[in-house]
C-alpha cells in the first residue's frame, strides 16, 4: 500500500505525455477556489488570469494527476502553485468532486474541450482561508461575488467550457 506521495519519478517527456494523450484518457483536477464567511456562506470565487498557448483567459485551478499521486496531493499541488503556498486551501481528507467533467478533443461531445486529449477531471470547490498570489502561468487572481461569476461576458473569457463548470459549482454550493 503506497502511504505516500511518489511523483518525482512519474514525469513524462513532452514526447511521452502526446503519445499518452494519443491513446487514453488523462486524469485531472478543477478546483474552484472561494472565501467563506463565518457561517460558511461563500463570498467570493476566485479566478485566475491565465497565459496559455491557446491565448490569455480567465481559468479554474487545474491540473494533471501524477502516477501514484492521491486526488488530495494533486489538488494541494495544484492550489499551491497556482495560488501560492500561504492560501491556506480547506481539502477534506478524502475529498469528493461535485462533478466529473469529460473533456474531449473534438468539440460538442460534452460542454468541455480541450484539443490536445480525451480527459476526465474531477472538480472540486475548496475553501482558501490564506493569503494568496498568483505563481507560475497564473498572471492574475481575482476574486469575484458569486452573483458577479455568472456574467455571460466573463464565462466568455473562461476556455474549453470551464465557465459551465464555474456554473455548476455555484449551482453545487446553492449559488
Amino acid at each position: 500500500m503506497d502511504t505516500g506521495s511518489q511523483t518525482s519519478g512519474a514525469w513524462l517527456s513532452r514526447e511521452e505525455l502526446d503519445a499518452a494523450r494519443e491513446r487514453m484518457p488523462i486524469l485531472y483536477i478543477d478546483a474552484v477556489p472561494v472565501r467563506v464567511d463565518w457561517l460558511g456562506e461563500v463570498t467570493a470565487v476566485g479566478l485566475l488570469l491565465r497565459a496559455t498557448e491557446r491565448g490569455i483567459s480567465r481559468a479554474l485551478v487545474s491540473g494533471r494527476v501524477l502516477y501514484h499521486e492521491r486526488v488530495r496531493e494533486a489538488l494541494l499541488r495544484h492550489l499551491d502553485k497556482d495560488l501560492g503556498p500561504l492560501a491556506l486551501p480547506r481539502i477534506p481528507s478524502t475529498p469528493q468532486p461535485f462533478t466529473v467533467a469529460e473533456y474531449f478533443p473534438v468539440p460538442g461531445v460534452t460542454p468541455f474541450h480541450d484539443p490536445r486529449q480525451h480527459a476526465v477531471s474531477l472538480a472540486f470547490v475548496v475553501p482558501v482561508e490564506g493569503d494568496c498570489a498568483p505563481q507560475q502561468d497564473a498572471l492574475e487572481l481575482t476574486w469575484i461575488t458569486p452573483a458577479e461569476a455568472k456574467d455571460p461576458a466573463l464565462l466568455g473569457e473562461m476556455q474549453g467550457g470551464q465557465g459551465t463548470l464555474l456554473l455548476q459549482g455555484l449551482a453545487h454550493l446553492g449559488c
